[in-house]
C-alpha cells in the first residue's frame, strides 16, 4: 500500500478517534502492552535478521546497540506502554473560560492534533512509543522507520493492530510505511492533504532533510551535542562520576554527554581525574592546546569537534576562564538539547540555569536523565529542540492542539 493510500485512511478514522473515551484508550493500550509481552519471541525473531543484516552492512556499533531489542528491552517497552495508559488523558482539558456580557460562553479546550506522520531511523523501540503516545493523545499515526529495522518495524506493527482490534479499534489508527526508499519519505514532507504534523526523529541529516524540504508543519528533534561544564568551585570526585555516566552508560543516544567545557582554575586537578575514569571506557578524549598541557593522552581537538555528536566513545574538552565565556561557547556550539553544571556555587548554578538556551538544563546531574520515561511521562515522541509548540521530552501533551468552543443562545454581532 502507497503512502497517500495510508494517508487517506488514516484521515478517514479522525471521527472515531475524536469520540473515543479516556477508558476505551486506556483499554487499547494495555491490550497493545500485553501482546507485545506475549509476543516477544517473535519480536527477537525478526529483531535477529536486522542485526545480522546491519552486521553485514557495517553499522558501527552504537547503531546497532540503537537497533538491538532483547527481552528485557521489549519488557521495557510494554511496560512504557503501560505508563502511558497511566496517564491523566492530555485531550479535552479546559485551558480558558469566559463569559461575555452579551451571555456568549467561550471555552478552549485541549484536541488531538489529528494525524502525525513520524520519520525515524533505527530505533524499532520508538515504534510502540510513539504509536501509544498517539493513540492516549487521539491522534492517527504514520511511521515510516529506517530499512535497517523493517522487520522489527514490521512485527511490532502487526502485532499492535492486531490488538487494537481485538477491542474493536480500526487497524489504521497505526500503520506502517514498509516502503524504507527515500522517495517514501519526500512523500510524506508533502503530503498535507492527509498529515497534520510531521516528527522527524534520528541523526542530524535525517532531522535537517525533513525540515529544509516539508510543506507538512514540522516539529524538530534534534540532535545532542550535549555538554558537561566543569565550574571552578565544582566537587571533582562528583564531576568525574557525572561525567562517566553521561558519556559512556549509553553512548549511542541523544543525552549522551559529547562536549566538556572546563574552567582553567581547577582544569589541572579536574581533567586527570576525569580521564582515568573515562579511560576504564577507553574514551577519546579531543582537547584545546590547555587541556592537553593540562593531562597526558588526549588527541588535538578542531573547531569541528566543538560542534559534533560523536554517538561514540569520543569526547571534546574547551577550556574557559570564566562561567561566562562556558556559557557562550555552549550557546554557540549546542545543538539545544541537554547542558549540565557541576559546581558548589548556587549564583553559578542560577546563572547558568537563566542563560543556557537549551530544552533541560541540569545542576550537578547526568545529560542521561532526559528522557520522557525519567521526567514522568511515560514515554517520548522525541526531545524536541525547538521553541515553538512543544520543546525537551514531548509527552501526550505535546501532540495537542487547542480548539475554541462557543455557546450562545441566540446572539448575533
Amino acid at each position: 500500500m502507497n503512502v497517500t493510500d495510508l494517508g487517506k485512511k488514516a484521515r478517514g478514522i479522525q471521527t472515531f478517534l475524536a469520540q473515543v473515551s479516556t477508558e476505551d484508550k486506556n483499554r487499547a493500550l494495555l491490550a497493545i502492552a500485553d501482546a507485545l509481552s506475549e509476543n516477544k519471541n517473535q519480536i527477537i525473531f525478526a529483531n535477529e535478521i536486522d542485526l545480522e543484516t546491519g552486521r553485514l552492512e557495517g553499522l558501527n556499533s552504537g547503531l546497532l546497540d540503537r537497533l538491538m531489542l532483547d527481552s528485557d528491552r521489549i519488557d521495557g517497552i510494554a511496560n512504557g506502554v503501560r505508563e502511558v495508559a497511566a496517564l491523566p488523558d492530555a485531550c479535552g482539558k479546559v485551558i480558558y473560560e469566559y463569559q461575555k456580557e452579551n451571555g456568549l460562553k467561550i471555552k478552549k479546550i485541549t484536541v488531538p492534533i489529528g494525524v502525525i506522520g513520524i520519520i525515524y531511523e533505527a530505533r524499532p523501540n520508538v515504534t510502540a512509543d510513539a504509536a501509544a503516545l498517539c493513540l492516549k493523545s487521539g491522534n492517527a499515526v504514520i511511521l515510516r522507520g529506517g530499512k535497517e529495522a523493517i522487520n522489527s518495524n514490521k512485527e511490532i506493527v502487526r502485532i499492535m493492530q492486531d490488538a487494537l482490534q481485538s477491542v474493536g479499534f480500526p487497524r489504521e489508527t497505526v500503520q506502517l510505511v514498509e516502503d524504507t526508499s527515500r522517495n517514501s519519505a519526500k512523500l510524506m514532507m508533502v503530503m498535507n492533504d492527509y498529515l497534520d504534523c510531521l516528527i522527524p526523529r534520528g541523526g542530524k541529516g535525517l532531522i535537517k532533510a525533513v525540515v529544509e524540504n516539508s510543506t507538512v508543519p514540522v516539529i524538530e528533534t534534534g540532535s545532542g551535542n550535549c555538554h558537561i561544564y566543569v565550574d571552578e568551585s565544582a566537587d571533582i570526585d562528583m564531576a568525574a562520576e557525572i561525567i562517566f555516566n553521561a558519556k559512556t552508560q549509553r553512548i549511542s543516544v541523544c543525552n549522551a554527554c559529547e562536549s566538556l567545557v572546563i574552567h582553567s582554575g581547577i582544569i589541572d586537578r579536574a581533567l586527570p581525574k576525569i580521564k582515568e575514569r573515562l579511560d576504564e571506557k577507553n574514551v577519546e578524549i579531543r582537547g584545546d592546546d590547555r587541556a592537553r598541557a593540562a593531562c597526558e593522552g588526549l588527541t588535538i581537538a578542531d573547531e569541528e569537534d566543538f560542534y559534533t555528536e560523536y554517538l561514540d566513545y569520543i569526547i571534546s574538552v574547551k577550556t574557559v576562564d570564566s562561567l561566562d565565556e562556558a556559557i557562550d561557547h555552549i550557546n554557540e556550539h549546542s545543538t539545544g538539547h541537554s547542558e549540565a553544571i557541576i559546581t558548589k556555587s548556587d549564583e553559578n548554578a542560577a546563572k547558568f540555569m537563566q542563560c543556557i538556551d537549551s530544552s533541560s538544563v541540569y545542576v550537578n546531574a547526568s545529560t542521561r536523565f532526559t528522557d520522557g520515561g525519567e521526567f514522568g511521562l511515560g514515554a517520548e515522541i522525541g526531545i524536541s529542540t525547538q521553541k515553538l509548540h512543544a520543546r525537551g521530552p514531548m509527552g501526550i501533551e505535546g501532540l495537542t492542539s487547542t480548539k475554541y468552543l462557543i455557546y450562545g443562545e441566540g446572539q448575533v454581532r
